[in-house]
């Protein structure tokens, strides 16, 4: 039995595992004293570019890269993930999701952490700074028959498209994406207020990186921050990662939006998992990335990806004022699972993808125990 405090609840429980599956839970009333770990659901990332100096953006992804970025997540304890593919050419985006779709086919358990794919771009805002790191020449405006290209080469799991509702035609774009079950998610974006609200009306649910991926100037108010903080509708994703988003502004977003309605994203590329120094990457050239875990281009403070793992995202929020580690593991854990229709939670006859860790207030990240997860992937798993 494996002992531990629920990160949710804050209750001792104990665990049994029989073939991958919770078997029994049970509430401990008794103190045990020492230094007990926590237990909570594995994390789950919407949005993951790369790992390891693996890509899923790059020309040479193939089905070795994407079983090593995913066992990269698993020891990270992440559950389940979306890999993320930025604006590119229609035919290299469809290549990546070809080769992601026949890994899938072939593991098994690299299906149930692949629930889907997220695609960012390439319906963007074509403006510098809402652009970000986007190439400009593959930015283009919204196509169902690209959309349905892509569905037919990954057997449709492209299960999140990140668009600037702004692009013309945009609502009934969004509209054919919901139809098709797709989820919808506002990012790299200029849009006007009207913008936001018509979208959402129409399908949209979520804000991609939000506080990113904008204009380096806006209007006071209104502005679409604003604009999407206010919206109902809307569940915001955030990179919590200490440099996208300074301590003050995200602890004010987090404020706006709710726990019940913010979603923690690692939003990690091909650099995370790499030693610090200079590299030369396909997005943003020259970059430097530092010992805390910033990843610029070189010589500049402009940010070139994030580089942080989802887990220190949860420390990060959980030393918040006014939150908790319980919302932590809520907005990166189970918010995210409910978004994919994930099963959420520790109960009897659940997958054991439970994590456990040990965390203290002023804690930069979770100290994970070995295994990461209830589960590890066996060596033939692996290979």
């Amino acid at each position: 039995m494996i002992v531990g405090r629920d990160a949710l609840s804050g209750r001792l429980i104990g665990l049994s595992v029989e073939n991958g599956k919770i078997a029994a839970l049970r509430h401990i009333e008794e103190d045990l004293g020492g230094d007990i770990p926590w237990l909570a659901p594995g994390l789950v990332d919407l949005q993951v570019n790369g790992w390891g100096g693996h890509d899923f953006n790059g020309h040479d992804i193939n089905e070795e890269k994407v079983l090593a970025i995913a066992v990269g997540m698993r020891r990270q304890c992440i559950r389940a993930f979306l890999p993320t593919l930025i604006t590119a050419s229609s035919d290299t985006i469809c290549n990546a999701l070809s080769v992601i779709a026949a890994a899938r086919k072939k593991y098994q358990w690299l299906a149930k952490m692949i629930p889907g794919v997220h695609v960012e771009g390439p319906f963007i805002s074509p403006e510098d700074g809402a652009r970000g790191a986007h190439p400009r020449e593959h930015v283009r405006a919204p196509s169902r028959t690209e959309f349905d290209q892509w569905q037919e080469a990954s057997g449709g799991i492209v299960r999140l498209v990140t668009l600037c509702p702004k692009q013309a035609d945009a609502c009934s774009f969004i509209h054919h994406l919901r139809s098709s079950g797709c989820l919808v998610s506002i990012g790299h974006s200029s849009a006007e207020s009207t913008d936001i609200a018509e979208a959402s009306q129409a399908g949209a649910g979520f804000s991609t990186h939000l506080g990113n991926g904008v204009s380096q100037t806006l209007p006071r108010h209104p502005n679409l921050i604003w604009a999407q903080l206010a919206n109902d509708r809307l569940q915001a994703m955030f990179i919590a990662d200490g440099h996208h988003l300074d301590r003050v502004t995200l602890t004010a977003m987090l404020r706006a939006k709710g726990v019940q309605r913010s979603i923690l994203v690692s939003d990690m590329v091909a650099l995370a998992g790499m030693p610090p120094g200079r590299y030369r990457q396909p997005v943003g050239g020259d970059v430097e990335l530092s010992a805390e875990g910033r990843l610029s281009m070189s010589g500049t403070r402009l940010l070139a990806g994030a580089a942080k793992p989802l887990s220190d995202g949860v420390a990060l929020v959980a030393g918040l004022e006014g939150f908790s580690l319980s919302d932590a593991i809520t907005m990166a854990a189970i918010n995210p699972a409910k978004a994919l229709g994930l099963e959420t939670g520790l109960r009897e006859g659940a997958p054991a993808d439970f994590i456990a860790f040990r965390w203290s207030p002023g804690e930069a990240g979770l100290r994970l125990c070995e295994p990461a997860l209830g589960t590890e992937l066996s060596a033939s798993q692996q290979a």
